[in-house]
């Protein structure tokens, strides 16, 4: 039994989803893989039910009816995962903008003494590779926003690369996150950090995928701009379910 799994949310991922399975499990560290797939109609699903057959007791599968926002992935992928007794519960995209490698440096600031590590952009500088001028500008200028906003010393609040231990999942109500988009990423740190856990952040190099379409949206970039200044209003009047 590792003491480790990696959620990977997918949604017509087939170009990727092998490459990225395979890339965990051939580190040095034994991380188990939970692969929470939206009903790809590609057969992301399917291939993952191939490769179960190769990393049995290390491979998991959770296949959902419909597509339904990366947020809702990950809580469902946490509850999973919660159950099973994990004591880091790690995000990763499947589309290899994240070095599967830096999953060694996260588990390591979290095994150390952080409680939630953040694979973070920005911690130096701007570590962003192949992505267009308008996108960084979007995302950094995002970064600062959220951290006036909520009064976060998080470099990169929307980071999609992180670590939990579990008992921050356990004490973090899931039922009541409201954003479904990358805004969810904002809101799980908000929460960690309104509930005084210890956030550390890792500095990557994050890299535009090559292989695959990007879930953006400008519903997302709404819900991200918009979202987070009622986030911090609800979190003012509503404490109790923050």
């Amino acid at each position: 039994m590792s003491d480790s799994i990696v959620i990977i949310p997918t949604y017509n991922e087939i170009e990727n989803i092998e490459a990225i399975i395979r890339a965990v499990f051939d580190l040095s560290k034994d991380f188990h893989v939970l692969i929470v797939d939206d009903n790809s109609p590609d057969g992301t699903s399917k291939k993952v039910t191939e490769l179960q057959e190769e990393y049995a007791g290390r491979l998991f599968l959770e296949v959902r009816k419909e597509k339904a926002g990366l947020g809702t992935a990950y809580i469902h992928g946490f509850k999973w995962a919660i159950a099973k007794k994990y004591d880091y519960i790690f995000e990763m995209d499947a589309d290899f903008s994240h070095n599967p490698q830096d999953l060694l440096r996260l588990y390591r600031a979290c095994a150390n003494g952080a409680d939630v590590v953040v694979g973070s952009r920005y911690k130096k500088g701007v570590n962003v590779v192949d992505w267009p001028l308008y996108r960084v500008l979007l995302s950094y200028g995002a970064s600062f926003y959220v951290k006036m906003i909520t009064g976060m010393r998080v470099h990169d609040p929307t980071a999609g690369f992180v670590v939990y231990k579990r008992q921050v999942l356990e004490n973090i109500n899931l039922d009541s996150v409201r954003f479904i988009g990358y805004a969810f990423q904002i809101e799980m740190k908000f929460r960690a950090y309104l509930k005084n856990y210890k956030i550390e952040e890792v500095s990557i190099i994050f890299r535009d995928r090559v292989r695959g379409q990007s879930k953006m949206t400008s519903s997302i970039i709404k819900e991200a701009i918009f979202g987070v200044f009622m986030m911090k209003i609800r979190s003012m009047f509503q404490k109790s379910r923050f």
